[in-house]
């Protein structure tokens, strides 16, 4: 069972967590987990570069390690970059220092300031370690998931989850992974054209001129 808009409630229980931008502009911050892989991120790369969006990308450590080439083609694409652990642990299932190792073990090939745990899962003891070790961390949620990852979604219903729910400012949640891949080859194409007949764009979370100035000093 998922939430495909983030509820006001539990946004007020992870205050520190960043849900959104807090802007009601015209921009719309793509992003995707669980990269970089072939196919589907060159596919998310390619699609991106049609619309002249930037988007950021929440990385797997181990995939860096075994895809350095894609890696660094979303790097070269002007996207952003965010630590996704290095195993795509699960906050809950996962001791506290045993998930700050593999936070830091990602860290070492990604090196960003932005975090988002795998799954939305994370414990307020986790955080506070993750920030401890690094004070400069952005722990970054989402406000809209599209449940590309969810094999029993229609792509059909995919597309909805996003253009029925994203507004300005709004944080969408895909993944670039071969799970999601037959809703995202679907959903993605189909919500940039959308997306852009509607007037909006698409900025990645560390593009400062798009950026609510509530909000810019969270991520830089």
């Amino acid at each position: 069972m998922y939430l495909v808009k983030t509820p006001w409630l539990l946004k007020k229980l992870y205050p520190l967590l960043t849900w959104d931008t807090g802007s009601d502009d015209r921009t719309i911050y793509l992003t995707f987990d669980d990269g970089p892989i072939p196919i589907v991120t060159p596919f998310v790369l390619n699609i991106l570069k049609q619309y002249n969006a930037k988007a950021t990308f929440f990385c797997i450590g181990d995939n860096v390690r075994k895809h350095p080439d894609i890696f660094e083609q979303v790097k070269a694409d002007g996207h952003a970059i965010g630590n996704h652990t290095y195993n795509h642990l699960k906050g809950w299932d996962t001791d506290d220092w045993t998930y700050l190792d593999n936070f830091l073990l990602a860290d070492e090939v990604i090196g960003s300031k932005l975090f988002r745990p795998p799954h939305g899962r994370i414990s307020r003891s986790q955080i506070a370690l993750l920030k401890k070790a690094k004070p400069d961390l952005k722990i970054v949620m989402w406000n809209v998931l599209s449940a590309d990852f969810d094999i029993d979604v229609k792509p059909a219903q995919c597309l909805k989850n996003v253009t029925k729910n994203t507004e300005g400012g709004d944080i969408v949640l895909f993944h670039d992974s071969l799970k999601a891949f037959e809703r995202l080859e679907y959903a993605l194409p189909k919500a940039m054209e959308y997306w852009a007949n509607e007037g909006y764009t698409f900025s990645s979370l560390v593009a400062e001129p798009h950026l609510d100035p509530a909000f810019r000093p969270s991520l830089q």
